[in-house]
């Protein structure tokens, strides 16, 4: 039996939960996880009750806005965000825990993890968003690239 680490686990749910998003640009799927529990889910897409960009279309993409860039010019929240604003709806503590990604956060979803208290963010491909980086290292936050996890991360536990 080829049975996925707990890493690989996460991760392959929050690929899963990307398919969920509406935005033309790019999927993202996001997990938040303590001690091998999965707290809140988020995919990226428009707030509740506001119609999808794939019905609407792509203001960032009418106005030509580079990825990366110019984040409050787009009807959707990212899917970093919208795991994090579920957990508070319904209450969920995540601090401790740790956020797998699809994509690397940018600055803003950088910034709300911080302050939501998670300890390790885990991605599956970059963004281009150095201040997200250098904010995300100076928290102490511990910020790795799935494929670089170091030898014995990806190990099944318990």
């Amino acid at each position: 039996m080829d049975r996925p680490s707990w890493e690989e686990y996460f991760m392959e749910i929050a690929s899963l939960v990307a398919r969920r998003s509406t935005c033309l640009r790019r999927q993202v799927g996001a997990v938040v996880v303590k001690e091998k529990n999965i707290l809140a889910t988020g995919y990226n897409g428009t707030p509740s009750g506001i119609t999808h960009c794939s019905e609407v279309g792509c203001l960032r993409q009418k106005l030509g806005v580079p990825s990366g860039e110019r984040h409050e010019l787009c009807r959707g929240l990212h899917a970093e965000q919208n795991a994090i604003i579920q957990a508070a709806k319904h209450g969920v503590n995540i601090a401790g825990g740790t956020i797998y990604c699809t994509n690397s956060p940018c600055v803003i979803c950088s910034k709300m993890i911080i302050n939501a208290g998670v300890d390790r963010v885990i991605f599956l491909e970059g963004y281009p968003d150095e201040l997200s980086r250098q904010m995300l290292d100076e928290s102490g936050i511990e910020v790795c690239a799935f494929g670089d996890l170091p030898p014995g991360a990806k190990e099944d536990g318990p």
